[in-house]
């Protein structure tokens, strides 16, 4: 404890655990946004004709259709993706960030932020793709013809069966653009937040290091993160719920998505699902940064940790 107490950090392993489990909590309270998201940038892959013209419309149809509960499909896969993809890089993130810090725990400067940002993005990433590709098709299930539908029982199903029925390079497809998204999202996301927090906390009188802090910070990294991460994400959604016709893929890769939806639905289309993805991504930003500055906080008083920032 007295090593602890010098050096004011918490265990490398703890991170990870820490990183995870903010995560999965954050997941819980905002997977039916998710699955809004991911129908939103579905719409209009098969037809070009738009099946939910906006969020809310997109969310009585769901509930019409499918029942209420179906807000919830594909929640095993979000959690899963959580323990793979957010542990990882919020594990590593916090890490290097501790590591870069200057003495007194002084925060790393901007490009610094934005490199750590990258690496631990592309690392959670090529953790967390399978969990990503089961997440995709069980939110997007609902949306096909019944005789079209894979019905995942669960993400385990979802693997097991995706391995068996498609082959376990299948579980990386979309890997590509999957890990440019988590490089261009945490660079945004994690730098934005970390950049924020410190300018609110140069104005002492108006913001101590507490949970509205962490809320305006989080909030305005949701805003950026959308903003930067959209284009890609909904590549990664259409090449990773993209079906083989005949031996043919539907797109040859990320680029081939862009210029299709550009050429077919518009160049703003590369935003479509812009509100749900930031009510998404905005209060899930807000809650995972809340709930790793709180856990980070009550392990270190716990175990009698003084000093250090958690980002």
């Amino acid at each position: 404890m007295s090593q602890s107490k010098s050096s004011g950090t918490i265990p490398k392993t703890m991170k990870f655990v820490i990183g995870g489990s903010a995560g999965c909590m954050a997941t819980v309270i905002v997977q039916p946004l998710d699955l809004v998201k991911n129908r939103m940038q579905m719409s209009g892959a098969d037809s070009g004709v738009r099946e939910h013209r906006t969020s809310y419309h997109a969310i009585r149809s769901i509930i019409a259709k499918e029942g209420f509960f179906a807000m919830y499909n594909g929640l095993s896969a979000g959690l899963f993706r959580q323990l793979t993809y957010t542990t990882t890089r919020l594990g590593i993130y916090t890490q290097l960030f501790e590591y870069f810090s200057g003495p007194g725990g002084t925060p790393p400067d901007f490009f610094v932020k934005m490199g750590i940002g990258v690496t631990a993005g592309g690392c959670g990433a090529l953790v967390g793709t399978p969990a990503e590709i089961s997440l995709i098709r069980m939110t997007s299930d609902g949306r096909l013809p019944v005789d079209q539908r894979r019905n995942y029982k669960n993400v385990f199903d979802a693997l097991n069966r995706i391995v068996r029925e498609e082959g376990l390079s299948t579980l990386w497809r979309g890997c590509g653009p999957t890990v440019i998204r988590a490089m261009v999202v945490n660079a945004s996301q994690l730098t934005s937040y970390s950049q924020a927090k410190s300018l609110l906390l140069s104005y002492p009188s108006y913001f101590g290091d507490n949970i509205l802090c962490h809320f305006v910070a989080s909030m305005f990294s949701g805003f950026v993160t959308t903003v930067f991460s959209m284009p890609v994400d909904i590549a990664k959604t259409r090449v990773q719920n993209m079906k083989i016709i005949d031996g043919v893929p539907e797109y040859k890769g990320s680029l081939d998505v862009i210029t299709k939806i550009i050429r077919f639905e518009g160049v703003l289309s590369l935003w479509k699902g812009f509100t749900p993805y930031f009510l998404r991504l905005g209060p899930h930003t807000v809650l995972t940064f809340i709930f790793l500055e709180k856990l980070s906080s009550r392990y270190k008083k716990y175990k009698g940790i003084e000093g250090g920032r958690s980002l």
